[in-house]
């Protein structure tokens, strides 16, 4: 094992605060780490939905080629990117301990599911997202969102902020313009006019003053062209809080019942194809009841042969002896559903997991998820 280990990475911001934690990880360790940044097949198409970019992880494929080529000697991905089969000869070293697993609804002003009005526009790019927000409130239109969480962001905000910005330049223009007049009658007229039409365009502060209060996320969003408006988003709050933009905007969590995350939301692979590197970074950075929980789901999708291309949701907890799972697989339109939750033994968690997955799709998930494989291939 080299002295010095590469670590392939996308060069997203929240690829590369993946990357890091792994770095500091391994640096415990006194094994020092060069991360290298790799364009993958799903950088490369960013008008493309997610399920339309390939089955066998447009995220993932330009990494680990990186590893078996020898270029470099680790690659880390968000395990819910990473595919449940044809791994070839790598191994998933490590899975460092998961952050936050569920979804979060963001809006502009902190608005909860049940307080968008009829008719409000939710962006995603997921169609578990998709048919999971349907299920909850079929009044509302949902559209496709693609971009790194930032970009998704500026998205929702640019907007608003722009509509306020044009407000309060209006409103200075309007003021200087009376100020340089000098009429006391008009500008006496102007403020009668102000006080009965709409006291909210006064503003208490100038218009550089308010460009200076926003945040760099906000300043980004207020360059953006806009194009598609949106009322609000669905992301994973995991990727929010690793991006450091948890706090930049207005969240509310959406209930883990209902919006039944990924699987492998939250969690972090670190593949590898060297023996002496894998149980490197295993001591370093795996976390057991992490690893488990990820095992659970990961074996339920494969089971139930769902990959990117159905509304599949799987969500695992360790508590005490037993993995707490739930499985939620519903259709495209959120219209039909099976769902079902079973405490596994911890012992035998990857059997019992293929086992409760057999009796969902006895049970009609299989049905559903033929349908949503023939409706994405009726797309392509």
């Amino acid at each position: 094992m080299t002295e010095t280990l590469t670590l392939a990475t996308r060069g997203s911001e929240l690829a590369l605060r993946q990357a890091e934690t792994v770095r500091d990880a391994l640096a415990t360790r006194k094994r020092e780490v060069e991360i290298r940044r790799v364009e993958t097949r799903g950088d490369q198409i960013p008008d493309e939905l997610i399920h339309r970019l390939g089955r066998t992880g447009a995220f993932v494929r330009a990494l680990d080629e990186e590893v078996l080529a020898g270029d470099a000697d680790l690659a880390v991905h968000s395990m819910k990117d990473v595919p449940t089969e044809g791994m070839d000869d790598l191994v998933v070293a490590g899975v460092p301990e998961r952050a936050a697993a569920g979804d979060v609804l963001v809006h502009p002003d902190g608005r909860a599911l049940a307080d968008l009005p009829s008719g409000a526009v939710v962006g995603t790019g997921s169609l578990r997202r998709t048919a999971q927000i349907l299920a909850a409130r079929p009044d509302l239109v949902v559209e496709p969102i693609r971009g790194n969480v930032d970009t998704r962001l500026e998205k929702l905000l640019a907007p608003g902020l722009q509509a306020e910005h044009e407000r309060r330049l209006v409103a200075a223009g309007e003021e200087a313009a009376l100020t340089a007049e000098g009429d006391g009658d008009a500008a006496d007229e102007a403020d009668d006019a102000d006080d009965s039409d709409d006291p909210d365009e006064e503003f208490d502060e100038s218009v550089e003053e308010w460009f200076d209060s926003l945040s760099d996320l906000e300043r980004s969003a207020m360059e953006r062209k806009v194009d598609d408006g949106y009322d609000a988003l669905v992301l994973a709050e995991a990727g929010l809080r690793r991006s450091n933009l948890l706090d930049e905007v207005g969240t509310t969590r959406l209930s883990r019942g209902e919006f039944v995350p990924a699987a492998g939301q939250g969690a972090i692979a670190v593949t590898a194809a060297d023996d002496e590197v894998a149980e490197a970074v295993r001591s370093a950075v795996d976390h057991p009841q992490t690893r488990v929980a990820a095992t659970v789901e990961r074996t339920v999708l494969a089971e139930l042969n769902g990959g990117c291309i159905a509304p599949i949701g799987v969500s695992a907890l360790v508590q005490g002896e037993h993995v707490h799972t739930r499985v939620r697989v519903l259709s495209t339109d959120g219209t039909e559903e099976v769902e079902g939750t079973r405490d596994l033994p911890i012992r035998s968690h990857a059997a019992a997991a293929a086992s409760f997955a057999a009796d969902l799709a006895d049970r009609g998930a299989a049905e559903l998820i033929a349908e949503a494989r023939e409706e994405v291939d009726a797309d392509e």
